[in-house]
């Protein structure tokens, strides 16, 4: 299933809005993470897989794509933590709420699951 959300990238002092999508399929489990990302937002994977696991989730079995669009503008900063969590969890049908296309979120998750400032 597909799930996306609202969030931004921030270039100097503007925010420039950026799509999160999720895609959560059934295969053999991998992660595909696209749209131009630094270390900080590859490293997203391993952060929100603990975090959403110490709040009660579990990382979905299967293929995972993750999709920062637009796929020409670079992604820097863990704020996209939380974005990517949500997305995954609707994408896997883990929450109520599958439609976040209202929602624009950032945030950098602890392990623990609780979100940090950026």
């Amino acid at each position: 299933m597909l799930a996306a959300i609202e969030s931004v990238a921030l270039v100097g002092i503007d925010a420039v809005p950026v799509r999160v999508e999720v895609d959560a399929a059934k295969g053999i489990p991998a992660l595909l993470l696209v749209g131009l990302p630094d270390t900080a937002v590859k490293e997203a994977q391993q952060r929100v897989d603990v975090a959403i696991k110490n709040s009660g989730y579990h990382w979905p079995g299967g293929r995972v794509t993750i999709s920062l669009a637009p796929s020409d503008l670079r992604k820097q900063g863990s704020h996209y933590d939380l974005p990517i969590a949500l997305a995954l969890l609707a994408a896997s049908r883990q929450i109520e709420r599958p439609d976040l296309s209202d929602i624009c979120a950032l945030g950098e998750l602890s392990l623990d699951g609780g979100v940090r400032p950026v």
